[in-house]
């Protein structure tokens, strides 16, 4: 599948592309959706030639929404604009998952991962305490056979 038809299927799914100028509102409107459960699940794809796995992270990042069963609110962030809100979330990696609440980046998970990682870290970030000015960002970056992600 190409990334572009990924794009459109996550269209179809209910997950909108957002940018510089509509991301705050798309956080804005999870903060809301917070208040039961829910938090912002961000797709930094990256450029799909470069990072095969982008296709990949865009077929799971619906099901993932479904497997929380509304405790994530998922959205695509523009190609165009992942450099800036990249910078501004944190993003290292690509492809990279962003968690956010409440303004607070709860974390990232780079790369493609086993279903039951994604579950058990997703788990754990989108649980733990929250409000915390002095809380820090646990970025998880995979392991791939035998091999670190450099940064």
């Amino acid at each position: 599948m190409e990334f572009q038809e990924g794009r459109q299927d996550l269209a179809r799914r209910g997950l909108p592309e957002i940018d510089v100028a509509t991301v705050d509102g798309f956080l804005g409107a999870a903060d809301e959706a917070d208040e039961a459960g829910a938090v912002a699940v961000l797709l930094s794809a990256g450029d799909p030639k470069r990072f095969p796995e982008a296709v990949d992270v865009a077929v799971v990042l619906p099901e993932l929404i479904d497997a929380f069963q509304g405790r994530l609110r998922g959205a695509v962030i523009a190609r165009a604009a992942e450099s800036e809100l990249g910078q501004r979330f944190g993003v290292r990696v690509q492809p990279t998952l962003i968690f956010v609440a409440k303004g607070e980046t709860l974390g990232l998970i780079a790369k493609i991962q086993d279903w039951s990682v994604y579950i058990d870290r997703i788990t754990k970030l989108i649980d733990r305490p929250r409000g915390h000015s002095a809380a820090v960002a646990a970025t998880i970056i995979p392991q791939h056979r035998g091999q670190g992600v450099e940064l």
